[in-house]
């Protein structure tokens, strides 16, 4: 086993450690995992935000720390390990995103939503105006299909991998690959054809 993948292992076991007294009711326990998982939280946030518009007025420390908020708040979570917690904030990230641009379109005049890409290199410009769109296209998902949209969730919102995505959902690579294809195909014909 290599250097980098005994860390990984190391810090795999330790956020799995504080998850497991966040549920034992560790009063400090969410403050030292939300320091171990800052940097990962950031990159995911950074992600998210780089395809918003110009001018959004949330930053990428504030999006990681309104996540915490969301975060620190679930109450009824029963956290299992890592990849469960990181599917969760990418869940979060998404919500708050979402609030913003309903916030962002009550306050324009007019815009019709436009189709979205899911691809990573969607324009400021498709990716800003249609969040919505995408966010009422994933329930209509879920409500068809809760795992296409959770793999949408891992994938496009929490930037996991297709192992991560696998561990977090409990199946196989092969079935994420498969059903992340199917659900960006199921959602191009909703986006486009409302």
């Amino acid at each position: 086993m290599g250097r980098s993948e005994l860390a990984r292992d190391e810090d795999r076991e330790q956020i799995t450690d504080l998850l497991l007294q966040i549920r034992g009711g560790s009063p400090d326990a969410m403050d030292r995992l939300f320091h171990s998982v800052y940097g990962k939280l950031r990159r995911i946030a950074g992600r998210q935000l780089r395809g918003e518009r110009p001018g959004h007025s949330l930053g990428t420390t504030g999006l990681v720390h309104e996540t915490y908020l969301k975060l620190a708040d679930q109450t009824r979570v029963q956290w299992q390990d890592r990849t469960h917690f990181y599917r969760v904030a990418a869940r979060a990230m998404r919500r708050i995103l979402v609030d913003y641009a309903r916030r962002y379109r009550a306050q324009r005049r007019g815009g019709e939503l436009r189709r979205v890409s899911l691809d990573e290199d969607a324009t400021v410009a498709e990716r800003g105006e249609t969040l919505l769109a995408l966010d009422e296209a994933l329930e209509r998902l879920a409500a068809k299909n809760e795992r296409l949209s959770s793999v949408v969730e891992c994938r496009y919102f929490g930037g996991l991998t297709e192992e991560e995505t696998a561990e977090a959902l409990g199946v196989t690579t092969r079935t994420v690959q498969r059903d992340w294809a199917k659900a960006r195909g199921w959602l191009y014909l909703e986006l486009v054809n409302p």
